[in-house]
Order: C-alpha cells, then sequence, then structure tokens
C-alpha cells in the first residue's frame, strides 16, 4: 500500500477492492454483537459488497439512479454505500433522526428509486415519505420489516441480496466499474440544514479520493502509517465521518469499530484503543469539562499537577517555552498524562476535530494533556476537507493548518475564502441557482471569512452568512463569542445574536450538573425552569457571562441574556446530526424572548 494508489484509483469501489485483495482475511469492520467485539475481515466485506451491488441490479436498478441510506453506522452501511456505487448507482445518505418532512424533501429532491433502512423503528417516518412521493420502488431492510407491508412499494430482506454466486457477481462488478471515473457522481449528501432547507451535494469520486490522498500524507509524514484503528462515532450520513471516518480508513487498509453510542463513547474508546479519532468540536468540549471534574476529585496533587500542565501549556501555545519548565513537564509525562492518554486508549497518534469551530482553549488543554489534537476545516461542497493542522507545519490553535495536497486557496477581497481543485463539488443536484451562487470560475465560494498566515495556515474568523453586523455596522463572530460562553462551568450552551441591534444578547442554557451543585448549596429544590426565576440563579450565571465580557472587546459584549427553556438538542432540531446549533430553529422558537431584551 502506498500513497500513489489514491491518485492511481478511479473510483472508490476499486480502491475498496485492491485493498480487500491486498489484506484478504485480516479484520475490517467491528461491531459489538451480544457484548463482544466481531469483525469481517476485507475479503469477506468484499464478497458482500459485490453481491449487494449485483441484488441492486437485479431489482432493475440501473447506472446513475439514486438510493437512499438511513441506518445508525454499523457495518452494514459501509458495506450498503459501496454495494450502491458498485452496481453504478449514487448513495444518498439521509440522517437517522430525520423527520417525514425531511425524508419527503430528500426523496422528491433525489429522486430516490429504493431506500436502504437498517429496522422498523427507523422506517417509521421514513414509509409515509415513500408512500407520499411517489418515488421510490422498493425498501430494504437490514433487519425484517414484517409489520411494514402497504402501498405499492416493493420490500426486500438486506440479507436475501447477500445470496448467490461471489465470483460472478465479482466480475459484474469488475466489468462495471472499469467504466466508472473520477469525475463521476458517488454520492448526493445533503446539506444538515443549519440555515434552513438542505441541498443535496453531488461529491464525485474524486472528490473524495483527493480528500483521502490529502489526509493520508499528513498520517503517513507527521505519525507514520500503520496499522491504523478507527472509532465510527459520527454519523455516517455526515460529510466527514463519510469521508474521514469510512473512506479514509478504507484507503489506508485500517480497521473500523463502530461506537454503540454516545453513552458508552468513552468505554468503546478504552475498548478499541483508536490510533486516529475524527471527532466534532462539541465532544471535545465535553470530554474536557468531564477530565477536569474527574480530575478535581483526586485531591490536592493531582489537582497541582494539572494547573502545572495547563500552565505550561498555554505558555507553549504562545510560543513562551521556557527551559526551567522542562522538570515539571517530565514530572507530567510520567504521572499525569499517561493517566490520560490511557482513557483514550493509550495509542492514539491524533484526535481530529472538525464540523465546526474549535474554541483555542479546547485546542490547548487537550495538548497540554499529551494528547495531539489537530484542527480540520472544510464544508461538504469541498469533500469535506480542505486543510488540517500538523505537526510538520507548526501547530498553532487558533489556525486550522494549510490546505491539503493538491488544494488552491485564496482570499477574496471581503475576506471570504475560496477554494479550488478536484475536492470541489460539480454543484448542488437540481438547484442549479444556489450552484451558479456558490461556484465561481471553478472557485468554490465558502461563505467563510477568514485569511492566511505567514506560514500559509487558514485562519477562520467566522460565517459569513452568521456574521453579526450591529446597528453601528461593526463585524461581531458569535461562534467566537458562544465558544468562551460555553467553557464556564455554568454554561452548557448558548447562542448570541445582535444583527441591526446595539448590543448582543444571548441565549443560555445552564450546565444540569452546576445548577444541581448551586440549588443543593442553597438548599432550592432542583427545578431548572424555577431556577431560571430565582434572582440569586440569575445573578450566578450573570458572573459568568461578566468573566466572558472581560476578554471581550466592547461591540462583543453580551449587554443581556434569556434562558433557555430546554437544552439545544438534535430531538428538538434546535442541533444539527453534526451537533451544529441551527439559529433559525433557534430564533424562530426564542425570537420574541430575545427582541424583548432590547426594551428591558
Amino acid at each position: 500500500m502506498q500513497l500513489s494508489d489514491f491518485d492511481a484509483s478511479d473510483n472508490l469501489v476499486s480502491l475498496f477492492l485492491a485493498r480487500a485483495d491486498e489484506l484478504g482475511e485480516k479484520p475490517m469492520l467491528w461491531a459489538k454483537r451480544d457484548g463482544n467485539w466481531t469483525s469481517i475481515s476485507w475479503s469477506e466485506a468484499a464478497r458482500r459488497v459485490c453481491l449487494i451491488a449485483e441484488g441492486l441490479r437485479g431489482l432493475g436498478l440501473a447506472e446513475g439512479d439514486r438510493v437512499m441510506l438511513v441506518s445508525e453506522n454499523r457495518p452494514e452501511w459501509c458495506l450498503s454505500d459501496l454495494g450502491i456505487m458498485a452496481a453504478g448507482c449514487v448513495t444518498v445518505p439521509a440522517y437517522t433522526t430525520n423527520t417525514e418532512r425531511d425524508h419527503l424533501h430528500i426523496l422528491e429532491n433525489s429522486g430516490a428509486r429504493a431506500v436502504i433502512v437498517s429496522d422498523e423503528k427507523l422506517a417509521k417516518p421514513l414509509l409515509p415519505a415513500m408512500l407520499r412521493s411517489d418515488v421510490a420502488e422498493h425498501i430494504i431492510g437490514f433487519e425484517p420489516l414484517r409489520h411494514m407491508q402497504e402501498g405499492t412499494i416493493a420490500f426486500h430482506d438486506w440479507h436475501a441480496l447477500l445470496e448467490g454466486d461471489a465470483a460472478p457477481a465479482r466480475q459484474g462488478v469488475a466489468e462495471r466499474i472499469a467504466g466508472i471515473a473520477r469525475e463521476d457522481l458517488a454520492c448526493i449528501i445533503y446539506t444538515s440544514g443549519t440555515g434552513g432547507a438542505p441541498r443535496g451535494v453531488r461529491q464525485h469520486h474524486g472528490a473524495i479520493l483527493r480528500n483521502i490522498d490529502g489526509c493520508a500524507r499528513i498520517i503517513s509524514e507527521d505519525f507514520g502509517w500503520g496499522e491504523e484503528v478507527f472509532l465510527s462515532f459520527l454519523p455516517l450520513s455526515h460529510a466527514y465521518e463519510h469521508t474521514a471516518g469510512q473512506y479514509l480508513p478504507i484507503g489506508l487498509g485500517g480497521q473500523i469499530y463502530f461506537s454503540e453510542g454516545l453513552d458508552k463513547l468513552a468505554g468503546n474508546i478504552e475498548e478499541v484503543r483508536p490510533t486516529i479519532m475524527v471527532v466534532v468540536p462539541r465532544l471535545f468540549e465535553v470530554l474536557r469539562a468531564r477530565i477536569l471534574k474527574q480530575v478535581g476529585k483526586q485531591g490536592r496533587l493531582a489537582n497541582y499537577l494539572m494547573s502545572r500542565a495547563l500552565l505550561i501549556g498555554e505558555r507553549a501555545s504562545h510560543g513562551r517555552k521556557r527551559l526551567r519548565d522542562r522538570p515539571m513537564d517530565c514530572i507530567l509525562e510520567h504521572t499525569l498524562r499517561p493517566k490520560i492518554r490511557e482513557r483514550f486508549g493509550g495509542r492514539i497518534k491524533a484526535m481530529v476535530s472538525g464540523g465546526a469551530p474549535l474554541n483555542p482553549e479546547i485546542g490547548t488543554f487537550f495538548d497540554s494533556m499529551g494528547l495531539t489534537l489537530l484542527q480540520g476545516y472544510g464544508q461538504t461542497e469541498a469533500g469535506p476537507v480542505v486543510s488540517c493542522n500538523r505537526p510538520s507545519a507548526g501547530l498553532k490553535m487558533d489556525a486550522v493548518g494549510p490546505p491539503l495536497a493538491g488544494v488552491e486557496v485564496k482570499i477574496a477581497e471581503d475576506g471570504e475564502i475560496m477554494v479550488r481543485g478536484e475536492l470541489v463539488m460539480h454543484g448542488y443536484w437540481r438547484n442549479d441557482g444556489e450552484t451558479a451562487r456558490t461556484l465561481r470560475d471553478g472557485w468554490l465560494l465558502t461563505g467563510d471569512i477568514g485569511h492566511l498566515d505567514e506560514s500559509g495556515r487558514i485562519i477562520i474568523t467566522d460565517r459569513k452568512k452568521d456574521m453579526i453586523v450591529n446597528d453601528k455596522g461593526d463585524n461581531v463572530s458569535p461562534q467566537k463569542v458562544e465558544g468562551m460562553l460555553t467553557l464556564q462551568p455554568e454554561i452548557a450552551q448558548a447562542m448570541v445574536t445582535g444583527d441591526k441591534r446595539p448590543y448582543i444578547v444571548g441565549l443560555i442554557v445552564a450546565d444540569a450538573e452546576w445548577a444541581l451543585e448551586w440549588a443543593r448549596a442553597q438548599d432550592e429544590k432542583f427545578d431548572l425552569a424555577a431556577l431560571h426565576d430565582l434572582p440569586a440563579f440569575r445573578s450566578a450565571v450573570r458572573a459568568a457571562i461578566d468573566r466572558v465580557n472581560g476578554d471581550l472587546s466592547v461591540i462583543e459584549k453580551v449587554r443581556q441574556f434569556a434562558f433557555a427553556d430546554e437544552a439545544f438538542s438534535i430531538e428538538n432540531e434546535e442541533l444539527t446530526p453534526s451537533l451544529k446549533i441551527r439559529r433559525h430553529k433557534l430564533k424562530e422558537r426564542y425570537g420574541q424572548r430575545l427582541d424583548a431584551l432590547y426594551r428591558s
């Protein structure tokens, strides 16, 4: 296996089959079954992929037909995705959290002729959308869909697709994929809808292969390319996980373990001992808070070591390393840091943050703990990875690194970041208007504001469309302010707003654990709704906001705030599946409450 394989591959299926032929009976995909990790080998995965492809063709699907895929992360997701492409079809991933309305939009927009779904639970909001759309003809379940037979839709068992002779199936796939080129459409990935209706991004094989090549070079050149182990946690329907959590490990010949979910993630990490983890910033914030809390309970020595580690890390992040810190740094390397690394499996090379901006303080924290945290940057329209921090380029926590190999970046006159290269999408599916607004002379207009530093690293300041412009014309980055607020122990989540207004106001979700401790100390009943009305509770949260205000400019300061009724979540549609704030949803729900802050 070598880096040149990525440039030599015509499509994702041919890359996968080449790796399967090389690795044979070595394990590829892992999942928990009855409490034990069980694996599927590379050769078995290849056999199943080819049979799935021929099974889909047997249903009457043809080149270019779209197949929707709705499932939690599991081996069948990966096998189906590859099988769809091996059939000459196009994968349309969809989130498991989608409502009937969401599914209907994607079905009608993509024109998917078939849907693959994991079980009856996920099929419940899906089937009514299929019947309303009158587009999809087939539904295929990983698990039996016995109680859902209705309408003119044909129901199929996914396992029935695996029946047949593997040899002719492999031959059929080989002949078919010989005609699939890098510029051909691989999948349509719908944006998560932070600002409105999701749009279908047309990702071609070459876009994802270019991403694999660029990311693999960083791993190979900065960390050493070995027997890599990935733990898949983020939704595979998200472009970040689809490329970096599935196709990158396939390209590297690595193993993919599928996490059991957020509640078991910490245990899965210790069991799997991954070498690389792909995570979103929100999870790093949660892990940081958990580590601080755990160390805080371990006595004076542990807390002293933690404070020294953070102090040394803070100085290092500002280029102020001191020789006299070396003895303490050596002590930390033999006491605190090994214990922290052990909680992440003990052999992690790098944790890669993407999908949303990372607060530099979070990056400095993990670096202080002896864990290499890389921040990447990109968007679905670019495969999705555009750039990534790397040690050889000099880690800088407020930057997202230099562009990947084969990627061009320039800054427009208004500060917008523009990207060009094979990784750029061919446009939005059935949306020529948005395509024309987003692609210009081969350049992708990212909608992000930033600049290149003296070393060619990209520094993001904000989303162009999210930027707050106050009534005096001053620009304020909401993500910067929100990131600083959520670092306070009193605040779990925050959204700030103030467009065309005289000052910034915030919507706050108090941290539940902190609120419980506060209520006990004040001998108050723990009821968040009731606590919100208590002046003392409000003053405590106000104090946290004022601590943040002390580090903000006059125009950035949060002057007033209101409490949200509940936490922002995927379930209430106030977070995307990749845990980004859906600002338009929060403004719809709390607009009047926030407007009232300007009259108080």
